[in-house]
């Protein structure tokens, strides 16, 4: 790990979680405890639940069982706007930005939740709007230049290769200035240059910002290098949970998922 972190108390967890699709069960009783300013991965091969647990913590699927607490509020049922308010951000494993804005403006959505000026004085686009929107700016400016990317921020997204795509997105979620920071797959298609930088980004977020950042990603050194600790999934279920060095040594997990070869991820 690049850093030695300063783990604090509990600040999401997840008890007896399942969920169901009909009668495909995605999710089977996983229970886990993220400390504040972990990194803390997901791992599992595909089809494991790991999206599904992501979407459950933001609000985008409710569980038929169990609960989430998340800063000592404990709940079943949330919208992702109540999510995204008491301090939970996401990205997704396929990017959702808006491709024909700026990287500014698609970084400045992210500040959606912050905002306080009625419909009115917005549609005006004048005084306390205004001054809010100034406000706002500097702080995605902020983000801009934390993310190294002030030479596209005017540039569509829609015109970005890949890779500064995946960083507009991170930069959206960071916008929020989040207590925890929910990453779907940040590093898939990237090649390895891109990978590194983004390993760099989110131990910077976890370091300097102190977020907590859960975080799902195939790439196992990504995991082991850069993760406090790991929970793996198997077809729903938890397998393990642990220390990286815990979770690569565990039998059951070499068994199901370390051992075998993933190419096709």
């Amino acid at each position: 790990m690049a850093y030695e972190r300063n783990i604090g108390e509990t600040i999401l967890s997840v008890d007896q979680i399942s969920l169901s699709f009909g009668g495909v069960k995605a999710l089977s009783n996983i229970s886990f405890e993220v400390k504040e300013h972990e990194v803390f991965a997901i791992i599992g091969p595909n089809g494991a639940g790991k999206s599904s647990m992501l979407n459950c913590i933001n609000g985008f699927y409710h569980p038929q069982e169990g609960t989430v607490t998340f800063k000592g509020q404990k709940r079943r049922r949330v919208r992702p706007s109540e999510a995204a308010r008491s301090g939970i951000a996401r990205t997704f494993q396929n990017i959702a930005l808006f491709k024909g804005m700026s990287t500014l403006d698609n970084i400045m959505t992210g500040r959606n939740t912050k905002m306080t000026t009625n419909i009115f004085w917005q549609a005006l686009h004048f005084g306390p709007a205004m001054r809010e929107e100034a406000e706002h700016r500097t702080q995605v400016e902020k983000v801009i230049d934390f993310l190294e990317i002030e030479a596209i921020r005017k540039t569509p997204v829609g015109k970005l290769p890949y890779g500064l795509q995946k960083r507009v997105e991170l930069g959206r979620a960071l916008a929020a200035e989040p207590d925890l920071l929910l990453l779907d797959e940040p590093m898939a298609g990237m090649n390895l240059e891109e990978k590194e930088d983004m390993c760099r980004y989110i131990l910077d977020v976890n370091d300097e910002f102190g977020t907590t950042v859960v975080l799902i990603e195939h790439d196992m050194g990504v995991v082991m290098d850069i993760s406090d600790r790991v929970v793996v999934l198997d077809y729903g279920k938890k397998l393990a949970d642990g220390t990286p060095d815990e979770v690569r040594s565990n039998q059951a997990v070499i068994d199901a998922y370390l051992g075998v070869s993933h190419d096709d991820e």
